[in-house]
């Protein structure tokens, strides 16, 4: 696992170095921080089903999307690292020597892979905001009542970080020269963005309906 340069640190001071002139934490990492704090409403409203008597007959359900939210947490913040280290990677390629041709080539190839590898992190931490949303549809069906709206913010928090880290991804596919793999990337972006809205839609009207 990737060196912790975040969850390590005091909120003010991450928040400190993000305001800074220092090209990392960027929007993928910072995306994935957002995310973690949308999962964590998740799993609050889900400890709050799984304490309360009232909610008996949905302990084992609840139990479970704890476990499920607080696992994804853990990878979010694997992937927070993963995205600093892929960026710091990709920059470094530009610094490799180009006197020669062969130097040139191999620049050139680095580059490339390093491209990839900075789409391939954001990316996934944008799927991982899309099993945290699947758990907040969930859980808006039988979650406690008087916390539901932080199964909406949940949700909703979710989202924005997915559609925020996708702009990581973005931005690096104009660099990438292999076209099936841009192509790819696009088309699970495309249906990253539909599943996400209607589970963030789904959710949201369930909590709507049950706070009156």
């Amino acid at each position: 696992m990737a060196e912790d340069k975040v969850y390590n640190q005091v909120l003010s001071d991450f928040i400190a170095v993000a305001a800074s002139k220092s090209h990392t934490p960027g929007g993928g990492n910072v995306s994935a921080v957002v995310a973690t704090l949308g999962a964590s409403m998740v799993a609050m409203v889900g400890n709050l089903t799984l304490s309360n008597k009232k909610y008996a007959e949905h302990h084992d359900k609840a139990a479970a999307s704890v476990e499920r939210v607080m696992a994804l947490i853990e990878k979010l913040k694997g992937l927070t690292n993963q995205d600093i280290a892929a960026f710091d990677n990709y920059m470094a390629c530009f610094r490799m020597p180009k006197e020669t041709e062969e130097e040139k080539k191999a620049r050139a190839a680095a580059i490339q892979d390093a491209a990839k590898q900075a789409t391939r992190v954001p990316l996934e931490i944008c799927k991982v905001c899309l099993e945290v949303l699947k758990e907040a549809e969930d859980l808006s069906k039988y979650g406690n009542l008087m916390a539901i709206s932080d199964v909406g913010v949940g949700a909703m928090v979710c989202e924005a970080a997915l559609r925020a880290c996708m702009l990581s991804v973005d931005i690096n596919l104009p660099t990438i020269k292999d076209q099936d793999f841009v192509a790819q990337v696009k088309a699970e972006r495309a249906r990253l963005f539909v599943e996400a809205e209607e589970l963030k839609l789904l959710a949201l009207a369930r909590v709507k309906e049950k706070m009156g």
